[in-house]
Formats: structure tokens, sequence, C-alpha cells
């Protein structure tokens, strides 16, 4: 590592202090979060062949980003998963909410598509093959070593299936403190806290595709969103 890289500062595992997840609950209905959530759903939707199909969401947190799927593909069914406790209870608490906001102004929804459930991303309580779509936003700066959750992805989507995973960008030693205050600059309090330890517990380019290099995950390239995102994606294969 030389001088200009920012060392890499892991963040805990599991988001399940009631602050934190108070904070990231409440900057996840805020219109520029919800901005960046809805360009992943935009991106997730320009990958997925045609029909109905089962999708999954790794590391859901509030459930903002498998809502936001659950109203644009109807006829889907979606699983949102979390490991955290308190994460799936706030997902649930949010779906029973917008399901009665919706109700009250004479829209009815359905909510039999989609579920929220605990369990680990890196022993998935799914069997091979099981999904048309899977996705994960936001995790992989929480993990020291990624590399369970690209094999279970690999072992839970169909061979033809879509996938998009995507989280924030390391940047360099030097841009850090400019590129949090400039892209954090939504954010107060706790949450700009939360943001900070993100971005220096985010991978790099390099260090992303080293790890897809060795995810055997066919069909899947590198991508970059501007200067804060970055992943992986797969776009699904349709029969001719």
């Amino acid at each position: 590592m030389g001088w200009f890289d920012l060392p890499r500062r892991p963040e805990p595992e599991v988001m399940d202090d009631s602050s934190e997840v108070q904070a990231y609950s409440s900057a996840a209905a805020d219109a520029y979060l919800s901005k960046i959530d809805d360009s992943f759903v935009e991106h997730a939707l320009r990958l997925i062949g045609p029909g109905p199909g089962c999708a999954l969401d790794i590391g859901c947190g509030p459930g903002q980003i498998s809502m936001k799927l659950s109203i644009r593909l109807p006829g889907w069914k979606l699983i949102g998963l979390d490991r955290s406790l308190t994460m799936i209870a706030r997902a649930r608490e949010a779906q029973d909410s917008r399901v009665k906001a919706l109700a009250s102004r004479g829209v009815r929804v359905s909510v039999e598509g989609l579920h929220f459930l605990a369990g680990d991303a890196g022993s998935l309580p799914f069997r091979d093959s099981s999904f048309d779509l899977v996705l994960c936003n936001s995790v992989l700066h929480h993990l020291a070593d990624p590399a369970r959750l690209f094999a279970e992805i690999r072992r839970v989507a169909k061979p033809r299936a879509a996938i998009l995973v995507r989280d924030l960008r390391r940047p360099s030693r030097i841009g850090f403190p400019f590129h949090v205050r400039w892209y954090g600059r939504h954010y107060q309090g706790l949450m700009y806290k939360l943001y900070c330890d993100s971005v220096r517990a985010a991978y790099t380019g390099e260090e992303l595709s080293g790890m897809l290099e060795k995810a055997g995950i066919l069909g899947a390239r590198l991508f970059a969103r501007g200067s804060t995102h970055l992943g992986i994606e797969r776009r699904a294969v349709t029969s001719s």
C-alpha cells in the first residue's frame, strides 16, 4: 500500500444499535438518499428479463429499496433479508405504514409479494438457483471478507439471473476529507459520522475487481457510478 492509499477501516458487520438504526432509517426517507436508492432501483430494472420472477435484496436495512422495487415489479415475489433484527422490524413497520398511507388515499396495495426476513448474507437460507434477480446495496463495506457473500450470490442466483451489487467507493488518503465533506454535506450528526465511517470502510475499484475475478460469477462485470459508488452487475440472459 502506497502513501496515497487510504487504509481501510472495517465497520461492524451488523448495524443493530437502536440509535444508528434510527439515524439510518430517518435518512432513508430524506430526498437526497431516496434519489440514490432510486438510481439503484432503476439500475436493477435495466438488468432484469421480461416476465415475473423472484428477487432477493440482501442487506435490505429498513426496506426502502425492497419496497420501491415491489411497486415497480407487480407480480414478482421479493424477499428483503438483513442480519439485524432491529432493521427487519423497522422494515416491517415501514411496510405497514406505507400500506396504511396508500389505503387512506383509496389505493389498495398487495403486500403478499414482499416479505422481510432475518438472515446471514454469508449463509443464505435458500436453495441453489432460487432467484431471477439478486441485489445487494451498501453491504460490502460491512464485510471483512466479501468472498462468502459472493459465493452465496453465485449459489442462489439462477444461471441466467440478473445480479446487482453496489457499494460506496473508498477514495485516496488525500481525497478522503474533501470527498466526505462534499458528498456527506446532506447528512448531519450521527448520520454524517456513519457516512464517513462507511466511506473509510469501503473498497477501491482495484480491490473489488480482484474479488470479482475470484468470485467466479460468470458474465458479471465491474461498474462505477460517478465518484461515489462502484459494484458488479450482470444482465439477465433471456432466451432467444
